[in-house]
């Protein structure tokens, strides 16, 4: 496994978000033509129920994504909450958004407190957290 970075730390899985979301709109809009453009006027109940199944189709895979991320980040906020306690004796600045705490969450130890405390005072993005990591440390668990 090469070295994680903010270049190549994104994660995506083609099989999930390229194929299963181009067959569910690809599906979408077949049906959607079917809808309106057959030729049989008693296809109009299956023809609008395809329709519906594959917006639900959609619907299912993109809450699934949400559902799983928020969870993701509330997992983060615990995690990286426990790590500043620990450091700290304190808990975070209540000031921190989750997006900083998720950027914080790669940065080292070495740096991890003095990051925190820059990007309350700077209002520092989760981007711009991330590119100002030095020491990444690499998260290879999650969603």
């Amino acid at each position: 496994m090469s070295e994680q970075n903010f270049k190549n730390h994104s994660r995506i899985v083609p099989l999930y978000h390229g194929l299963a979301f181009l067959l569910a709109f690809t599906g979408l809009i077949g049906s959607v033509i079917n809808l309106f453009d057959h030729k049989e006027p008693g296809n109009h109940y299956s023809a609008a129920l395809l329709v519906v199944v594959f917006l639900v189709l959609i619907l299912i895979l993109w809450y699934a994504r949400v559902f799983a991320l928020k969870a993701q980040d509330r997992a983060i906020r615990a995690e990286e909450g426990l790590r500043h306690f620990i450091l700290t004796g304190k808990p975070f600045d209540s000031k921190l958004t989750t997006a900083q705490i998720i950027g914080l969450r790669f940065a080292g130890d070495e740096e991890f407190l003095d990051l925190a405390k820059k990007a309350v005072d700077e209002n520092l993005s989760q981007k711009e957290i991330k590119l100002a990591v030095k020491n990444w440390r690499a998260d290879h668990h999650r969603v």
